[in-house]
């Protein structure tokens, strides 16, 4: 479907032309993000810049995100998944503290200075796929609180229901496929290699 992460950016980036949505700014989530969200600043010649968010893992699974944090702090959290499996306050809590460590060291890296005002202005989120919405849920929060003219969310592939959902949360939800019988989105990736964190810095080098 994709030959790599620049490809589906590029495509991403068409979709969101034909819905009608111009961001002013672009934010990625890193690491993955960074490819297809410098394919889209550069198509709409828009700055690039990161948002970032952590999953909180479940106990003895930490691939099933319970809930997600952001860098300032704001969570997502899944409260039917935490109830189904009886995950109680405390490791939550714990949780919560350690990711949103992670989540504030990672944007520090990443980011030269502070995050950017985006007061009144049009801005888009970018991943380079979505499966629970997890994460970019905790990322919508997070730009939410800055106030901006509005929020899009762009990824090339994904669940038809997890973005039917974000639509509740998001302005606009620009996804290039929803595959009926999803699977993990790197299966639709000819090339879906690890990004390291050096070549995804360079991507917010390229400016």
């Amino acid at each position: 479907m994709f030959r790599d992460r620049t490809d589906a950016g590029r495509q991403l980036a068409e979709a969101m032309a034909d819905r009608g949505v111009s961001p002013e700014l672009v934010l990625a989530i890193p690491r993955g993000g960074l490819p297809p969200g410098r394919a889209v600043a550069d198509h709409f010649d828009a700055p690039l810049g990161v948002v970032v968010a952590k999953k909180l893992g479940a106990p003895n699974n930490p691939e099933l995100a319970l809930a997600a944090v952001a860098e300032d702090g704001s969570v997502w959290r899944n409260d039917e998944l935490l109830a189904r499996l009886d995950v109680t306050d405390e490791y939550v809590d714990a949780e919560r503290v350690r990711v949103g460590d992670e989540a504030r060291e990672t944007a520090e890296r990443y980011r030269d200075g502070a995050f950017p005002s985006l007061r009144d202005r049009r801005v888009a989120i970018v991943d380079d796929g979505i499966a629970t919405g997890a994460t970019m849920r905790a990322c919508l929060a997070r730009v939410r609180a800055a106030e901006p003219a509005s929020i899009a969310v762009g990824v090339p592939v994904g669940p038809a229901d997890t973005i039917d959902d974000l639509g509740a949360s998001a302005d606009t939800v620009v996804c290039v496929e929803t595959p009926a019988a999803f699977r993990a989105f790197g299966a639709y990736y000819r090339n879906f290699g690890q990004v390291s964190d050096e070549e995804a810095m360079g991507y917010l080098a390229s400016e």
